[in-house]
């Protein structure tokens, strides 16, 4: 099953629980006031109350993490972009000699560093390039030390390897960033909770004679919808939600390095 599928098959599942869930708070709500007309409701205020204020504090909690994860994803492609793009500007310090082949092993770099956030969610793919990129830094590192060995090349090496070691960090810098997720824990008690005060939402609605399906419909569908959209932002690059234009930056690094 892909993700973008697991994703979406969870946000289903949230809907239609809170349904069977609402149907059945009713039902429960129905039966209690047959039995206890005056005291069915005694105290379910308080309780609901306290659910659906915990249950929203939740959802603000994620929402905005997700967005903050999301926004910080997107500086990160930036910096690295400009990162690379002052590394080889400063290659020119470099002696002529040993431009070319590291020009090269450049432009090789950089169409491995696209490929990695191309290929996703493909993770094994990804993985595959992102190991390509690591044995190409080492490349890149090692000839760039050689060549700023000379004692001519002292500028070289005060400028252009502090910019190939920034080059190198925000790569990891990336990485770490798409694996910072909250605990499972959290989306699992978001979940709990949407489906908990479903339940005490029917158990609500007892009163009526009729289902109020604009209620019961628009509360499950609102919940699923907040919950796929938090598990969308937080999980770019899966489902709906893209980065492909602040990836265009990369590409356009690309481009420049002819």
């Amino acid at each position: 099953m892909s993700y973008t599928l697991l994703m979406a098959s969870l946000a289903a599942g949230t809907f239609i629980g809170m349904l069977v869930l609402l149907e059945l708070g009713r039902r429960i709500g129905q039966r209690r006031l047959m039995m206890d007309p005056d005291g069915a409701r005694a105290g379910a205020g308080v309780v609901e109350g306290a659910v659906f204020a915990l249950l929203g504090l939740l959802i603000a909690f994620t929402f905005s993490g997700a967005a903050s994860r999301f926004d910080t994803r997107r500086q990160l492609i930036v910096e690295e972009a400009n990162a690379i793009g002052t590394a080889y500007l400063r290659l020119d310090i470099l002696p002529p000699p040993a431009q070319p082949a590291l020009r090269e092993k450049f432009r090789q770099y950089v169409e491995t560093r696209i490929e990695v956030y191309r290929k996703l969610p493909d993770v094994s793919a990804a993985r595959a390039e992102l190991a390509k990129s690591s044995k190409l830094q080492q490349e890149i590192w090692s000839e760039a030390v050689a060549a700023s060995q000379a004692e001519s090349a002292q500028p070289a090496r005060v400028l252009v390897l502090p910019a190939l070691n920034a080059m190198i960090d925000i790569t990891s810098t990336r990485t770490m960033a798409t694996r910072m997720h909250p605990p499972m824990i959290i989306f699992v008690m978001l979940i709990g909770l949407a489906l908990a005060s479903s339940l005490l939402a029917g158990s609500g609605m007892a009163d009526g004679k009729e289902r109020s399906w604009i209620h019961i419909v628009g509360f499950a569908a609102t919940m699923a919808l907040a919950v796929y959209v938090i598990l969308d932002i937080e999980f770019p690059r899966i489902g709906l939600i893209r980065l492909e234009e602040f990836d265009r930056m990369l590409v356009d690094v690309r481009a420049s390095m002819q």
